[in-house]
């Protein structure tokens, strides 16, 4: 549900802030740091562990089942994802596999103490091909969600929280439900039910948040300052090329 209702946030302020410059004149910005990139993505995975695994508040079977589905569906999500692109004809990045990989940790984490790790593995795949639709639909659309949040995030949720209504077994955690999968399709329209109600929630209320902040403090920034960048702008954050070092043959020393 919290990346359910971040995904709807993030869709509503975008809504509300409009499309910047650069959007409407469709110029892409490229990854800043791939290597960045990898390291965040790295931190998330690891971290994912720590609260999937962990709500298990005791290291034992279903701590270690938790561990298991949430890294077998990051691991699936980021493959599907990539291989996805190379089927629609793009070429596979380690970009691709990284955001395919947090769609899977975001869409295991409903259902990580609950299914199995084959399950998981379904949940990843599934998961990773609806988001990356979600995207290519996003980008020919007139919605400026910059990060994808809505998509990747939001619907990641969505798909979770549905599929874990499907997969979820009592073989699993005997403190939980069957699923519609094991002929239990009570559970799944419960989950679903409940996936209606935080997006409307969450949607209404952070369009409403945003639309009465904006009427008191405008959100947007001026196209002078959208162009210089906010860091440099709101936050007086510059980046500086650091000096290249060259080698003094008479100081026989490095200088900048």
């Amino acid at each position: 549900m919290v990346h359910i209702s971040a995904g709807c946030a993030a869709l509503a302020g975008a809504i509300v802030l409009k499309r910047r410059k650069s959007h409407l004149e469709n110029i892409e910005s490229a990854p800043a740091n791939i290597p960045y990139v990898l390291i965040g993505t790295s931190l998330l995975w690891f971290g994912w562990f720590g609260f999937n695994a962990g709500s298990a508040l005791a290291a034992n079977g279903l701590a270690v089942s938790a561990f298991a589905t949430t890294n077998t569906a990051a691991a699936a999500a980021g493959l599907s994802w990539m291989f996805f692109d190379v089927l629609k004809g793009k070429k596979p990045s380690v970009l691709g596999f990284c955001i395919g990989a947090v769609v899977g940790l975001v869409a295991i984490t409903p259902g990580a103490g609950f299914v199995s790790i084959a399950s998981s593995i379904f949940i990843g795949v599934i998961s990773a091909v609806i988001s990356n639709v979600a995207v290519y639909y996003k980008s020919k659309s007139t919605l400026d969600d910059v990060l994808d949040v809505f998509p990747c995030h939001g619907i990641g949720g969505m798909v979770g929280m549905l599929l874990t209504g499907v997969f979820a077994s009592k073989a699993v955690n005997p403190a939980g439900a069957n699923g519609l999968f094991f002929g239990n399709a009570s559970f799944f329209l419960t989950q679903l039910t409940g996936m209606a109600i935080v997006v409307v929630f969450s949607f209404g209320m952070s369009y409403g948040i945003f639309k009465f902040i904006n009427f008191i403090l405008p959100l947007r920034v001026s196209e002078e300052e959208e162009e210089l960048g906010l860091d440099a702008s709101q936050h007086n954050e510059k980046y500086l090329d650091p000096p290249v070092a060259a080698y003094n043959f008479e100081q026989e020393a490095f200088t900048a």
